[in-house]
């Protein structure tokens, strides 16, 4: 008996002293499809093995496959903002793509709301501001996303579609390096970082920095661009969006300038609206690169 007992005492202190078993990471569908355009809950990678992303699937009706679109939300250097955020969504939008027959993926990124975590994209200080790091760490987070839910059966692998939204298309333009079979085009609306600089409208941290940034991104770029940006954005205004974009240009990148009427009292959230959307659709038609249509005679 006194053996059993000292067996027994060795079993729970090895069980007490074990080191924790992490929760397997599982990815996927996490809850079922619901209105409006069949919302689903995800979960896909990121680049911290032990954490899944949040993410919401939208889809047309049918069983595809279908051309996949990603959104890439925005961002903040503001920790408590960005803890608070809540899930994107950009719904207005996400209706436009699937009226035009793509599923929309809408992942939340490291360091963001529900997902948490820690945040990759860090630009550092408004002085020494990294942007090249900051916006290729939002890149692979995309790219991750992108990766993992065009190999599920009812997406095409092929002909995607990258929708990036201030940082998020700071990100896109960095990820413009891509395979162009895998990714057909970009569209960027008003990409940047540091706008608000110490939340003071047209003030931006380290411009210069950012300008060259842009450039380093334009050399390697093989993805034709779209780039918006509202005439009453006053994070990345239509004059020093133009130089970000002749940056780019002058890197190599391909890019397609338009600049859309006034949306409410602050272009740079006009995405996320109905009428911003309403605003942009034909620029937005225009960079989605869609097939033209078959002509065909009269018998």
């Amino acid at each position: 008996m006194r053996l059993l007992n000292i067996l027994v005492l060795l079993a729970l202190l090895a069980l007490l002293t074990a080191r924790p078993v992490c929760a397997q990471v599982i990815f996927g569908s996490s809850g079922a499809e619901d209105d409006p355009f069949r919302r689903q809950q995800w979960r896909v990678p990121s680049p911290d093995t032990d954490i899944a992303a949040h993410a919401l699937l939208f889809r047309p009706p049918g069983a595809g496959p279908f051309r996949l679109a990603v959104i890439a939300h925005a961002s903040t250097q503001n920790g408590l903002r960005r803890a608070q955020m809540s899930q994107p969504e950009y719904r207005a939008l996400a209706a436009f793509l699937i009226a035009r027959g793509f599923a929309v993926l809408v992942p939340e990124r490291l360091g963001h709301g529900v997902t948490g975590g820690r945040y990759v994209e860090d630009q550092g200080g408004c002085d020494e501001a990294d942007y090249v790091r900051s916006g290729r760490a939002t890149a692979d987070e995309i790219a991750l996303a992108l990766d993992y839910v065009r190999k599920q059966d009812f997406i095409r692998n092929d002909a995607a579609i990258v929708i990036g939204h201030s940082a998020g298309g700071w990100g896109a333009l960095a990820l413009a390096n891509a395979d162009p079979k895998a990714i057909s085009a970009i569209i960027a609306i008003a990409p940047g970082r540091g706008g608000h600089a110490n939340d003071e409208p047209n003030r931006i941290c380290a411009p210069h920095t950012l300008l060259a940034a842009a450039a380093e991104f334009g050399k390697a770029a093989r993805i034709p661009i779209t780039w918006l940006v509202a005439a009453n954005d006053s994070y990345f205004a239509p004059a020093f969006s133009l130089a970000l974009v002749d940056a780019f240009r002058g890197g190599g990148g391909k890019v397609d300038f338009r600049t859309t009427p006034a949306v409410g009292s602050e272009g740079h959230w006009m995405i996320e609206t109905e009428a911003g959307v309403k605003a942009a659709s034909a620029e937005l038609a225009r960079g989605l690169n869609l097939p033209k249509p078959v002509v065909t005679k009269k018998p």
